[in-house]
């Protein structure tokens, strides 16, 4: 059994492996601040490079969403994030744990993916403090934008 890029050889996946994240690929980044995961990030970084902001106009591979309770609109974050999004990328919502400070109701997020034209797909332990929820696009929903 041999072991993919950045896996450990004691079989553990990194956190760009549970992100699905390779080399090569442009991930953007919205709604960073000091209370980001910072070892996520460098995972990530080493992984693909820098990511880049919510001002590129490259399309990216994947969306890191970092969002709390009172960040604004959800539903227009997602929106957002879809703008440069390839028709195959991945969005994910990073929000804090259940009893963190800025921790967002898994309700909220049920209902406001769906209604931006996204699916969840899994969830990840995204750091010490954060969760991260996969959404892809449904089909057909990029063509209606």
């Amino acid at each position: 059994m041999s072991a993919t890029a950045g896996q450990a050889a004691d079989g553990v996946r990194s956190l760009a492996d549970r992100f699905g994240i390779e080399p090569g690929m442009v991930v953007m980044e919205m709604g960073y601040d000091d209370d980001v995961d910072q070892d996520l990030r460098d995972a990530l970084t080493d992984r693909c490079g820098d990511l880049v902001d919510e001002d590129t106009d490259e399309v990216v591979d994947a969306v890191l969403v970092w969002y709390r309770d009172g960040d604004g609109d959800l539903f227009e974050l997602l929106v957002d994030a879809l703008g440069p999004l390839a028709d195959n990328g991945v969005v994910w919502l990073l929000t804090p744990k259940a009893g963190r400070d800025g921790h967002v109701e898994p309700s909220e997020v049920a209902e406001s993916a769906p209604t931006a034209g996204l699916q969840q797909t899994s969830t990840v332990n995204a750091g010490r403090d954060w969760s991260g929820a996969r959404l892809v696009l449904r089909r057909g929903a990029k063509a209606k934008k």
